[in-house]
């Protein structure tokens, strides 16, 4: 099965941290494009190099920050392939998927599936509440956003997803020889990576719910299926869905989407519903269109 490909005598744990260590340096290396940005733009243009993340978002067109920020991603999945095939001595498949091949029709199912969810409720968001939202549409920009989104974010969310359902969740499975304990750490880090995200100051730490109920979710599909394919499908629809429709001034990225949502964010049950009733249903969707069965022992077995 997925987790148990990872479970090797030769793989202890220790061998996790020191890649997880080796793909935070590559990340930090794909900053240094972004920093020198800063400081020719802060020379060239006499401004202050900006100190705060805030600052930083806004420095630059938002296209320019875009690009610059997920040029990071492409270094780091690089770094996580390497610490893959030459810490691990494993395939990139077998941190991918346990078929013997990559199921795209299952990526590009649950990619169109929670796109069609994710435009269906803002058009419905905005019918309800017009006065929350301004049209933010500039053709130019809009196109050179998608050319961006099209080819960078799907990298980002693979990088994400990599990191969390493939390598921690197979070294967690090294360290505990169960499911349970790689599911919940990794949902619990993932969900505490957002942490620092302007959402969280504006929302309270509430929004904690969301980001770690997401986490869980995908870790979920990524046991119950063997494989990443439906979790990469999401979250590569979810940020491409969200950068190209929506942005607001107190979001991680400001981008040329279509509409710009203008109101007070504040935490209610409309923040809190994907993970108490979208992801069930979507649990279902999944469960009857691949047969799942045996949730116990996939989610919570141990690990021979």
């Amino acid at each position: 099965m997925f987790l148990e490909q990872g479970v090797t005598p030769q793989n202890h744990f220790y061998k996790y941290i020191i890649g997880s260590l080796i793909i935070i340096v590559a990340a930090f290396v794909g900053q240094v494009p972004m920093m020198v940005a800063v400081f020719f733009k802060a020379a060239t243009d006499h401004k202050t190099v900006p100190v705060t993340n805030e600052g930083l978002m806004h420095f630059f067109d938002p296209n320019t920050t875009l690009f610059l920020i997920m040029l990071s991603f492409v270094f780091a999945l690089a770094g996580i392939f390497l610490v893959i095939k030459n810490i691990h001595k494993q395939t990139i498949l077998s941190v991918t998927t346990f078929r013997p091949k990559m199921d795209w029709s299952r990526v590009l199912f649950s990619f169109v599936l929670w796109a069609v969810i994710g435009i269906t409720t803002t058009w419905i968001e905005w019918f309800i509440s017009p006065d929350h939202f301004e049209i933010n549409f500039k053709p130019i920009p809009f196109l050179i956003l998608a050319i961006i989104g099209l080819v960078l974010i799907p990298i980002q969310t693979s990088t994400e997803e990599y990191v969390f359902r493939g390598y921690l969740m197979q070294g967690f499975a090294n360290l505990s020889r169960n499911k349970w304990f790689p599911l919940l750490m990794t949902s619990l880090i993932f969900g505490l990576m957002h942490l620092f995200n302007p959402e969280v100051t504006k929302m309270g730490y509430g929004i904690m719910i969301y980001y770690i109920g997401t986490g869980l979710f995908l870790g979920v599909i990524t046991l119950m299926d063997d494989g990443m394919e439906l979790a990469l499908g999401f979250h590569a629809a979810n940020n491409l869905v969200g950068a190209l429709l929506v942005t607001s001034d107190w979001t991680a990225f400001q981008t040329y989407s279509i509409l710009k949502d203008v109101s007070e964010p504040t935490f209610g049950f409309d923040v809190i519903l994907p993970v108490i009733l979208i992801y069930p249903i979507l649990l279902l969707i999944f469960e009857r269109k691949y047969r799942w069965n045996n949730w116990k022992e996939k989610l919570t077995g141990d690990i021979n």
